[in-house]
């Protein structure tokens, strides 16, 4: 438990030292969402064909923590481990009989700890910026929360392993998160996408984290279905994430 104490000290000091890692989740969040809500505001389509019969901004909100989540689990994560290879630092950690279960724990400890904030930072923008509809059951977005911290935390550690340069990563973490912000509810209203669209971003894994914090805070109930997808992605990803690792350490 000490290791995981220190290793978890040093990687949250490494994490604020990333800047990009820093902008995709403690400053672009908040910034694209401060946009986006001024732009639709937040009186909901009278007919309700968009915004799940929200307004814009109560809609955002709770997509955008799972936007959050993504950006540590497909960006910060992977690039920092391939990193570590890169660099031998996790041939290093063997040397020193530091286990893969202390390195792994840390990462999540820090991957929290980064959604926590990035959380905290958005949700104190819309109470400054805008008048939001609060969520119908804070228990339910920080469960489904939860689910999604290790579900990205299981693909970047899979990313992490497989890719094979930090710039490597990062490029296609990059793509990645672009790619998921507009076709997965965090970017146009999921209601005017093509069919097409639609159908790429349901099999991306942010589309059912960003469901799965937007219902319980919608007041439509924690999503069981949506949660155990989130389950489901955690485990296969971990399950390839680990053995990788180990190979390519």
């Amino acid at each position: 438990m000490s290791s995981v104490r220190a290793l978890t000290w040093i990687e949250l000091k490494l994490f604020l030292r990333e800047p990009v890692t820093v902008v995709f989740t403690l400053a672009l969040p908040p910034l694209v969402l401060f946009v986006l809500s001024e732009v639709f505001g937040d009186a909901p389509d009278p007919q309700g064909a968009v915004f799940r019969g929200v307004g814009g901004s109560t809609y955002y909100l709770p997509a955008y923590i799972g936007l959050v989540v993504a950006s540590l689990g497909v960006i910060g994560l992977p690039v920092h481990l391939a990193a570590y290879r890169e660099r031998g630092v996790l041939r290093r950690f063997q040397a020193a009989r530091v286990p893969v279960r202390a390195l792994l724990a840390s990462q999540l400890a820090v991957l929290a700890a980064g959604v926590v904030a990035g959380a905290a930072l958005l949700i104190g923008l819309a109470a400054v910026t805008s008048d939001i509809r609060w969520a119908a059951s804070w228990l339910g977005v920080v469960a489904a929360t939860a689910l999604g911290v290790i579900m990205f935390a299981a693909i970047g550690v899979l990313l992490g392993a497989v890719m094979p340069t930090a710039r490597a990563a990062q490029g296609i973490g990059l793509l990645l998160w672009f790619t998921m912000m507009m076709v997965c509810g965090a970017g146009p209203p999921p209601e005017v996408l093509t069919p097409a669209l639609t159908w790429i971003g349901e099999l991306l894994p942010l589309r059912p984290l960003v469901i799965a914090v937007q219902d319980p805070w919608l007041g439509f109930g924690f999503n069981w279905a949506q949660a155990g997808v989130l389950a489901a992605v955690g485990v296969a990803s971990a399950v390839l994430a680990v053995p990788a690792l180990r190979r390519r350490s």
